[in-house]
């Protein structure tokens, strides 16, 4: 049988399920918090320290933004992460992603480029690529919804006005807002971005349907198109 360090074997002052007990999961370091969803470690090697090597396995993004950057495969490559560990992993990371757009949800205001970029940030701001994201609204600026319009380098010879605009149509928008991120984490637009916005303006006005923003989404930052009067 695999021998395995648990956590009732580790000193009572590191053992993240009694520390969380006693002061609350506000007391848990990153690693220990993720050595809870883990239960176990591997051949000498308890759980918060497996958690510590999770955390640093990431090229690109140390700590727990490196869970939305690894894959499956890469989990599954690190000593005691089978399949079942490294899909609760996957897990979390999702599920902080959802939890971080639900709770600005209920404080998106569609006048404030703040507030829409806070719902997105989490569910762009990891993306390998880029994505390109429509909003769709009312008269009264009522959410109608959102659709997907491209995914890879946003430029002007492939992204189509004519894809915006059906969709706008399909969902009865008279107004829409278009959201889409830089994985490099750099929100500034490219020269692209601006011929992008700028053909869809044009062909939104000709339609009577019209474009009231470009946010450009980087890591924990973002810029606006109509807050930096670039359109």
């Amino acid at each position: 049988m695999e021998n395995r360090t648990v956590m009732k074997e580790l000193p009572p002052g590191e053992r993240p399920y009694e520390k969380c007990q006693e002061y609350g999961t506000g007391s848990l370091s990153d690693a220990e918090l993720l050595a809870v969803i883990l239960r176990t470690g591997t051949n000498g090697c308890t759980a918060v320290q497996l958690a510590q090597k999770i955390l640093k396995c990431s090229k690109s993004h140390e700590g727990l933004a490196g869970i939305h950057h690894l894959s499956m495969e890469e989990l599954m490559q690190i000593p005691g992460i089978g399949k079942v560990k490294a899909i609760q992993i996957k897990a979390i990371g999702e599920l902080s992603k959802r939890l971080a757009r639900t709770q600005a949800k209920y404080q998106i205001m569609f006048n404030r480029p703040d507030t829409i970029a806070e719902y997105y940030m989490e569910h762009l701001r990891h993306e390998e690529q880029e994505r390109l994201i429509c909003m769709m609204l009312d008269t009264k600026n009522n959410f109608l919804g959102e659709t997907e319009l491209f995914r890879g380098t946003v430029n002007a010879s492939l992204v189509s006005p004519r894809e915006v605009f059906l969709e706008a149509l399909r969902h009865h928008a008279v107004n829409i807002i278009l959201v889409h991120n830089h994985p490099s984490g750099d929100p500034t637009p490219s020269e692209q971005d601006l011929l992008v916005t700028e053909r869809i303006r044009r062909t939104g006005e000709l339609l009577d349907i019209h474009l009231l923003d470009h946010i450009v989404i980087g890591n924990q930052s973002y810029i606006s198109f109509q807050e930096q009067q670039l359109f």
